[in-house]
Parts: structure tokens; C-alpha cells; sequence
């Protein structure tokens, strides 16, 4: 598809105002904020992942952060000092992989465990579903806490730290880097990395989603009985709808353990999946942009509200009153009823999601 003048003038625009958000964030609000603009892109990169699954081809995934814990785990194991302390004889220092090599390996095992978990799902639907991922989600965390024993894999609830940040090219970007005598700190290259991969992500969705398999996802969601009947093969394609987005949760949960240093059981609970699932919920099924758009308000809002509410009641009450982390459950759980109600496609529903409600609407009026 060739693009016009004024198309390509606002894709530079969006290209130089993306470039620019560290920097910009880093002198209106201070360089943490940056670092949560890095959390954001990567729980972008979640929810697209996870839209492929829920909002593509239908399936209700509330276990879905699991994915995430196995690519964080797989790069704290491949890029830490820590398999030292199980299989001294084997790995006397450790294993250090390169980044390019650990970071498709998360992805891959992610992908095995996504169709480890949808081959015994196929006949199940809806709240069954939903049951069994949940479930999924809580076995792989609790597995995480508790294999320090008899051989120390995981080091339990102590999590994995010393982990090697990511390099390319021999570039830490742990480290501050003078490039084109700019200086650009650690969140700043990260930035540029998660921004890179997201872009990646975005892509690979809308070419699926535009894609013969994409629409056969669609099918299945609508109808799968339906589906099958055309002669789409319904359990291959459920069960790389579950691959494909375990993959980008792998992926993303690399990315996670590279920035962080430092992994545990406690980052991939249940509450991390409903997250993510409302970012998919709130921003639109099956839309790319509103599930972005979602998940810059999910990961965005719990700072304000901790860098907000705290000093607003000390100023209004002299004291707090409500904790930030209760308030935010209680917006989420507000937001949620309100949408359902107002808004049930999303802030940003697709185009078939919206003719669908409408369709439903007009039913129910006649």
C-alpha cells in the first residue's frame, strides 16, 4: 500500500515524537518516569501477545503472565552466574549466552509451553477456559517458588539476581553511551530496544491479523462450530494462536530479566495476568491500537496514582486515608463496570467488534 504526502509527513512526525519521549519525559518529569515508560512498552508488548489469543482467535487466557515468568526465567538461567550454584561440575561459572541466543530461545520455549497448555484446552470454552489457564498461570508460579529443591534451579521466592544486562554489539546498555555526542543513560537505550521490539510486535499483529490465518481466527471466535463445518482446521489453528502469543510473552518477559537484573515468582501472579487482560479489555479486542492505547493507560496509571493520591490526601486530610494500591483496584474495578456498560467494545473497538454491537443492539430493539 503506497502512502501519500500527508501520510508519510505524519509517520516521520510519529517516528521523531516517539524518539523523542525519553527525552522529553526526562525533563518535564525526571529520569524514573522514563523507566516507567520502558515498563509501558513492555506490557504493550504483552498484551498485543495476548490480544492474538483473546482477542484474535477468541480464547479467554487468564493465565497468560506465565508466559512471561518462563522467557524471564529462561534468561535469568541463560544469563546469570546462577546454574553455577545447581551444576557446579557442569557450569563452574555460570552460562552467559549472547542475547541474540537467548532471547529466541525464550521465545521458543515460551511457544512450547503455550501449546503445552492448549492441546488439553481444545474442547473447552468459555469459563472452562478461563478456569484451566488460571490454573495453568498459578502452577508455573508456584513451581518458580518452590524448585530450590532438591536441586536449587529457580532459587525459589529469592528469585535470580546478578542477571547480564543485555549488549549488542559489545554495547552494555547498562552503561551510559555517548552516541553522536549524545549522551543517552540506560533507561534511554532501553527505551530504544523495547520501542524496536514493539514496533517488531505491531507489525507481526497486523500481518496477521491480515493474513488467511487471522481470519480463520476471527471464524473461530465468532463461531467454531461454523468454522469447522468451512474446513478450517480449529485445533491447529487454537493451538498457534496459544504459540504465537506465548511467544511474544516470552519475548517480552527476556526483555523483562535483560532490564530488570533481577527476577521472582512474585512479578508473574495472578493479578500481573488480569492486568495485561485489561489492557486487552479496556483499549478493544482485536484492535492493535486500542489494545496499545490500553496498555499505556494501565501501565501509566498506577504511578500517577502513586505519585498523586498519597500527597493529595496528606494535604486534604492530613493523613492517608486510602492506600494507592487498594484505590487502583477499586479504578480498575470501576473503569471495568463503566465500560460494560457505556462502552463494552472497548475505548478503541475494531470495526467488526463495533458492527457486531450494533447488530446485537438492533436484535434486541426489534
Amino acid at each position: 500500500m503506497k502512502l501519500n504526502s500527508k501520510s508519510k509527513s505524519l509517520l516521520v512526525a510519529l517516528a521523531i515524537g516517539l524518539l523523542l519521549i525519553p527525552f522529553v519525559t526526562d525533563t518535564l518529569l525526571g529520569r524514573g518516569w522514563v523507566r516507567i515508560v520502558d515498563f509501558a512498552m513492555l506490557y504493550i508488548m504483552l498484551a498485543l501477545g495476548l490480544n492474538i489469543v483473546v482477542g484474535f482467535a477468541g480464547l479467554l487466557d487468564l493465565g497468560y503472565i506465565a508466559f512471561f515468568g518462563v522467557g524471564a526465567y529462561c534468561y535469568a538461567l541463560a544469563g546469570s552466574p546462577h546454574l553455577a550454584l545447581a551444576f557446579p561440575m557442569i557450569f563452574p561459572n555460570g552460562v552467559h549466552l549472547s542475547f541474540w541466543v537467548i532471547l529466541p530461545l525464550a521465545a521458543l520455549l515460551a511457544g512450547g509451553f503455550g501449546v503445552l497448555l492448549g492441546a488439553p484446552t481444545l474442547r473447552l470454552r468459555g469459563d472452562y477456559l478461563a478456569i484451566v489457564t488460571l490454573g495453568f498461570g498459578e502452577i508455573i508460579r508456584i513451581f518458580l517458588n518452590n524448585l530450590n529443591a532438591p536441586v536449587n534451579l529457580t532459587n525459589g521466592p529469592q528469585g535470580i539476581s546478578r542477571i547480564d544486562p543485555v549488549s549488542l554489539a559489545d554495547v552494555r546498555l547498562s552503561v551510559t553511551q555517548e552516541i553522536f555526542g549524545i549522551s543517552l543513560p540506560s533507561v534511554h537505550l532501553y527505551f530504544y530496544l523495547f520501542l524496536a521490539f514493539t514496533v517488531l510486535v505491531i507489525f507481526a499483529s497486523q500481518r496477521l491479523e491480515k493474513s488467511r490465518i487471522g481470519r480463520a481466527w476471527m471464524a473461530i471466535r465468532e463461531d467454531e462450530v461454523a468454522a469447522s463445518a468451512m474446513g478450517i482446521n480449529t485445533r491447529n489453528l487454537k493451538l498457534l494462536a496459544f504459540a504465537m502469543g506465548a511467544m511474544f510473552g516470552g519475548a517480552s518477559g527476556a526483555l523483562f530479566a535483560g532490564f530488570q537484573g533481577f527476577v521472582s515468582p512474585e512479578s508473574f501472579s495472578l493479578m500481573e495476568s488480569i492486568m495485561v487482560l485489561c489492557m486487552v479489555v479496556l483499549g478493544g479486542m482485536g484492535n492493535i491500537a486500542g489494545v496499545i492505547l490500553g496498555g499505556v493507560l494501565l501501565a501509566v496509571l498506577p504511578e500517577v496514582l502513586r505519585h498523586s493520591v498519597v500527597p493529595l490526601q496528606q494535604a486534604l486530610f492530613g493523613k492517608m486515608i486510602v492506600d494507592p494500591e487498594s484505590l487502583r483496584m477499586l479504578l480498575f474495578g470501576g473503569a471495568l463496570i463503566v465500560m460494560m456498560l457505556y462502552r463494552p467494545a472497548g475505548l478503541l473497538p475494531s470495526r467488526v467488534r463495533r458492527r457486531e454491537l450494533d447488530t446485537d443492539e438492533v436484535v434486541e430493539t426489534v
